[in-house]
């Protein structure tokens, strides 16, 4: 089975290299963020001439995200945790895998810039939320995988120059204590397992030159609950939609489970 997880900032913006990458790559399930669009506009009938179904928790303009999915899914939920501002940030599925039950987070994470605002504090919270109601769920669901965008650059390897961001929101000491809470309730980042030194990247900002000088981010991320690990077959980063016309400025992680 493969998974994705892909920022496209608008779904609706990136159709045309969403289906191209569907088409080329196959996923099984494709998660995505900041599809950007409200329900009752999102592009179901795309999808549904490449045979995916769509589960949609969208927000006029802004955030959002969805599952796209070969097979139909249950346990589809939008109420993960008790976010103040009301923004669609988080949607949860249940989905099987040759008998084993998995539950499957699809996650957007604030920003928090600039620092020293209500921005940063309201990720701060949203991140105790989230790991508060994880740590809940583990104890009677065993095998989770978690994907998405996390803003989050977990360490000095995973940015191409991490003094630039020491007072950024992703890479603040404080964000990345929350990051490392989060995997020591039981979680892998499977990227980091599989790559111990490698500096690859899923983000590259539109302004000055970055994707062409390859000054990356790794802010997109799959946590797998430890019972899982040994049914991962590896992870990659999928840059080719990076490099499109009209691209994201994420491109896609691709998850192998065996």
């Amino acid at each position: 089975m493969k998974i994705t997880s892909w920022n496209v900032n608008s779904v609706r913006a990136r159709i045309l290299n969403i289906k191209d990458y569907v088409k080329q790559s196959n996923p099984d399930i494709l998660m995505i963020q900041e599809i950007k669009t409200e329900e009752k506009s999102f592009p179901f009938d795309d999808f549904d001439s490449l045979g995916y179904n769509c589960y949609v928790y969208g927000q006029k303009s802004y955030n959002g995200v969805a599952f796209i999915s070969k097979k139909k899914i249950d346990g589809i939920d939008n109420n993960y945790i008790k976010d103040p501002k009301k923004q669609s940030r988080i949607i949860t599925a249940n989905i099987i895998n040759k008998s084993i039950k998995i539950k499957l987070i699809n996650i957007y994470v604030p920003n928090g810039n600039p620092i020293n605002t209500e921005k940063y504090t309201y990720k701060l919270n949203w991140l105790n939320s989230f790991i508060k109601k994880t740590k809940k769920i583990l104890s009677t669901d065993k095998n989770i995988i978690i994907g998405g965008d996390f803003n989050v650059i977990p360490e000095k390897n995973d940015v191409y120059d991490y003094k630039k961001y020491e007072n950024d929101a992703l890479f603040k000491l404080e964000i990345r204590k929350k990051y490392q809470e989060l995997i020591n309730l039981g979680f892998h980042d499977v990227y980091r397992y599989f790559n111990k030194d490698k500096y690859e990247y899923t983000f590259w900002d539109y302004m000055a030159g970055s994707w062409q000088k390859n000054n990356g981010l790794r802010i997109d991320h799959f946590l797998v609950s430890n019972n899982l690990l040994d049914n991962i077959k590896g992870i990659s980063i999928n840059k080719k939609p990076r490099g499109k016309v009209k691209p994201s400025d994420h491109t896609p992680i691709e998850l192998e489970i065996a």
